[in-house]
């Protein structure tokens, strides 16, 4: 073999080698990065999990069938319980 050929063999093998080499340090670092971006996923989905209980939570006491709702649950339920028994214990004495 020539010194040109010889040369040429030296700079490729270098170049491959370099390329390896930087390489399986990006392929490292990507791993790494995965790894940030799941738990950054993670955390996002709970953030937008508690945002959508909180919208839910609001949404029921501003809006018209949340209150209406919560009224009829506190107020008429027990009232209308009440004659139910009262009536019910009529029903027993005869």
């Amino acid at each position: 073999m020539n010194v040109a050929e010889w040369i040429l063999v030296a700079i490729l093998s270098i170049t491959l080698f370099i390329f390896l080499v930087v390489g399986i340090v990006l392929m490292l670092k990507l791993l790494e990065v995965s790894d940030e971006v799941k738990r950054v996923v993670i955390k996002g989905q709970y953030i937008a999990d508690s945002a959508n209980d909180v919208v839910t939570n609001v949404k029921g006491m501003t809006s018209i069938g949340g209150t209406v709702e919560m009224l009829v649950d506190k107020y008429i339920n027990p009232k209308i319980k009440d004659k139910i028994k009262e009536s019910e214990a009529k029903e027993n004495k005869k």
